[in-house]
Parts: structure tokens; C-alpha cells; sequence
């Protein structure tokens, strides 16, 4: 477990290009030392907004993208090409820009896909994916990720793993089908805590004064059940990248005064 480093900019824009940067340098530096890297999306407002600095960096071209994994944290279970799935909107923000290797961009299935509506064979599906990229340096049922992106929500979930429901709870798999979710859609796939914390970094990204008091809490001590966010943490490294505005409910003490 490594404990969370926080880095606050002055605006989301600001936040999201910095991020940009800094997922390029570690993109590059994995692929310098292993050949290739591995890297896990989140959607929403801040993840699309990564994505679209990344695609708008002069640096972007430092990436070998025929080498990079894409994987992704969760996804709404709806039709392929559905605007609301996560995988849709980040190929409109960066995919679609970039040479990628299409067999080395993980999509989670979805609901018009091989399991049909069936979002628990789904997970399988994707867990057994994941099982079979992880060799036998990863230790475990997953890839050893170079970073993994989440966005944090107001109610603190991360993916969609949200407060007190059973896949927040969940320690043994490492993907599940969530029901019953509390924002639209109802029904998603889901990576686990045990997954995400198989990463070597996790960053939270959270921008918004909507965001602020999840930041808070999660940063607060909060457990993980009724906190999501507060157990999302990397092998090696946590890093919460936030704006002003979602930083504002938190202690001074918690942050270095320069990076504001």
C-alpha cells in the first residue's frame, strides 16, 4: 500500500493537460525499460479530458502506440458504440487519433457483444482476459499496470464501485457485473479493488467543487466500503491529481503550497 501523494493545479484544463504530461512520460519510460507499457482508462468529465490533452500534446508522438495495452477500470453495459460507454467516447477523444494495435485495446464487452446481456458473464469474459495478458511476474490474475486512471464521484465511488454495494465489497475477483448502481445506467462491469491495486500507480482524478467533499473523506481516514476512493492505491505509488476547486475542503497540510 503506498500512501497518496496530492497534487493540486489551478484549474481543471490545467489539471488535465499536467496529467497529459505526465502519462506520457511514464508511457515512454515503461517502454524504454520493458518494451512496452500498460495503462488502465476511466471515463467521465476528467478521464475524456486527459485524453483529449493527451491527443492535443506536441509530445504525444513520444509514444510508441503500437506498444501500449489499453485497459479499462469499468464501463456502462450498454450496445457497442452506445455515446454513454466509456470505450466510445475516450476512441472520439484519443483512439481514433493515434496507430494503436486494435488486439492490444482491451474493451469491456458489451451488451450486444459474445455474453449478451448477461453483465456477470461479461466480467468473466474480461477477467479471464486479464488473466491471460498477466505473466508470471505479475504475481497474480492481472497485469502489473504501469498507471491506473479513476475518476473519483461526489459519492466517492471509483469505477463503479459505489458505497456499501456488494462489488465494493468484493476480495476475491477481479472483475464483477454491478447491478443496481445508483447514477444511469444501472448495470455495469466493474475492476475490483484487489485489481486496481495490482497497479504500480493509481491516480484518482478529481476536479469540480461537486468533488471536493469525496476528497475529503477519501482522504480523511474514511474506509473503503462507505469510501471507495479511500481504497484505491497502486504497488508503488497513489497519486490524487485535482483542481482547485476539488482540493478546497482539504487541509493546506495535505499538499505542498507549490503545486497550487
Amino acid at each position: 500500500m503506498s500512501a497518496p501523494q496530492l497534487v493540486v493545479h489551478r484549474d481543471k484544463e490545467l489539471m488535465a493537460q499536467a496529467a497529459a504530461a505526465r502519462l506520457i512520460t511514464k508511457i515512454v519510460d515503461a517502454q524504454a525499460a520493458r518494451g512496452t507499457a500498460s495503462v488502465v482508462l476511466t471515463g467521465g468529465r476528467n478521464g475524456n479530458g486527459l485524453l483529449a490533452a493527451l491527443a492535443d500534446s506536441p509530445a504525444r508522438d513520444a509514444v510508441d502506440w503500437s506498444r501500449l495495452d489499453l485497459w479499462w477500470g469499468d464501463e456502462r453495459f450498454l450496445p457497442e458504440g452506445d455515446p454513454e460507454r466509456n470505450v466510445t467516447q475516450a476512441r472520439e477523444a484519443l483512439l481514433d487519433k493515434v496507430e494503436l494495435d486494435p488486439s492490444r485495446v482491451h474493451a469491456m464487452p458489451a451488451s450486444d457483444g459474445p455474453y449478451g446481456g448477461d453483465a456477470d458473464s461479461a466480467a468473466a469474459g474480461y477477467a479471464a482476459e486479464l488473466a491471460a495478458a498477466a505473466g508470471p511476474e505479475d504475481h497474480g490474475p492481472v497485469p502489473t499496470f504501469d498507471v491506473l486512471m479513476l475518476g473519483v464521484g461526489p459519492d466517492t465511488h471509483v469505477a463503479s464501485l459505489f458505497p456499501e454495494l456488494p462489488a465494493v465489497r468484493e476480495t476475491e475477483r477481479t472483475v464483477v457485473g454491478v447491478h443496481g448502481a445508483p447514477k444511469p445506467p444501472p448495470t455495469r462491469v466493474s475492476l475490483t479493488l484487489p485489481a486496481i491495486r495490482a497497479a504500480r500507480e493509481v491516480w484518482l482524478l478529481a476536479a469540480g467543487e461537486d468533488k471536493a467533499e469525496a476528497a475529503e473523506i477519501a482522504l480523511s481516514g474514511a474506509g473503503e466500503i462507505q469510501a471507495p476512493a479511500a481504497g484505491a492505491y497502486g504497488r508503488s505509488r497513489t497519486l490524487w491529481l485535482l483542481d482547485a476547486a476539488a482540493a478546497s475542503k482539504l487541509p493546506r497540510a495535505l499538499y505542498p503550497p507549490a503545486s497550487a
